[in-house]
């Protein structure tokens, strides 16, 4: 008998994600795990349910049959969430952490419908990467949304929404840079600790170039300091003023021409924010209300 409908989620995955390691990525668990749980399925089934091939995955007749039920499964279940929260509602604060891009500028669209969905207050906390996966693992927070994974035992990990990283100024520069003009900017840089610093000199390196060739100007922690500090900036500079930064955090200035941005020639950059909760807290019915509905998000 199938116990749970975990099982029938990593199905759903794989067909979703048309490939078992791209389904254990989404789901955060490992590929031989994902590949165990479709065994379990078809030793239970007595059945084969997808091929394998080169080119991704197939469903066999049994699978497709399969599918149409788990989706019916799944859609049932979601619609009974809300009911269930009901009879198990208490009165407590479910505390959010997320790092700095994602706090400020992400997750307050998203918070009045996390309260809705678990009928109580939402608090959240924001700060760097590895303080909050700190304060997970302490308890403190219940949900953390990253902008990497501070890989720790104990902590599960689930692929969120994807993140593009921008150069930008608040003069119009070109919309695709080479490594040269790179060196006639005048910067504002991240701190070498955030993880959006360690992942720009990385490519940066890929393209022959280096920080601390830059004329760096000034370093900040925040990133609503640098876009402040660069929406502020002498426009009629010779050199404009630019930094990196995730395209969420500057999205409403690029789109009323108050900044602009610019991509590297051939190399998009590009990250995955992450949803982090504690592994003995997999089957808490708030914990499971609220990542389920923030990945739903990627659906839309």
């Amino acid at each position: 008998m199938l116990k749970d409908f975990a099982k029938l989620q990593t199905f759903l995955m794989v067909i979703k994600e048309k490939s078992f390691s791209k389904a254990s990525a989404k789901l955060g668990i490992s590929q031989p795990a994902v590949t165990q749980q479709i065994k379990f399925i078809e030793d239970y089934l007595d059945t084969k349910i997808v091929d394998r091939k080169k080119n991704g995955i197939i469903l066999t007749k049994e699978g497709e049959d399969l599918y149409r039920i788990a989706l019916r499964l799944e859609k049932a279940i979601q619609s009974s969430e809300k009911e269930l929260l009901k009879i198990i509602n208490k009165e407590f604060t479910f505390v959010m952490g997320s790092s700095f891009a994602i706090g400020n500028y992400v997750l307050p669209n998203y918070l009045a419908e996390i309260k809705k969905r678990i009928d109580n207050e939402v608090f959240m906390n924001v700060d760097v990467s590895c303080n909050i996966i700190e304060q997970l693992e302490d308890k403190k927070i219940d949900v953390a949304l990253i902008e990497s994974p501070v890989f720790k035992d104990g902590v599960i990990y689930r692929e969120w929404v994807e993140d593009e990283l921008v150069v930008f100024s608040n003069q119009p520069i070109k919309k695709h840079l080479s490594a040269d003009d790179l060196l006639e900017f005048d910067w504002i840089c991240r701190n070498e600790d955030s993880h959006t610093r360690k992942l720009t000199s990385e490519v940066f390196e890929e393209i022959g170039v280096q920080c601390n060739n830059f004329n760096v100007i000034g370093v900040l922690a925040s990133p609503t300091a640098i876009k402040e500090s660069i929406l502020h900036a002498d426009k009629n500079a010779e050199r404009p003023l630019v930094s990196i930064m995730s395209r969420h955090v500057i999205k409403a200035e690029i789109e009323n021409g108050t900044l602009y941005e610019a991509r590297l020639k051939n190399n998009k950059i590009t990250r995955h924010f992450y949803i982090a909760y504690l592994k003995d807290r997999k089957h808490d019915a708030f914990v499971d209300n609220v990542v389920n509905y923030l990945l739903s998000l990627n659906k839309v």
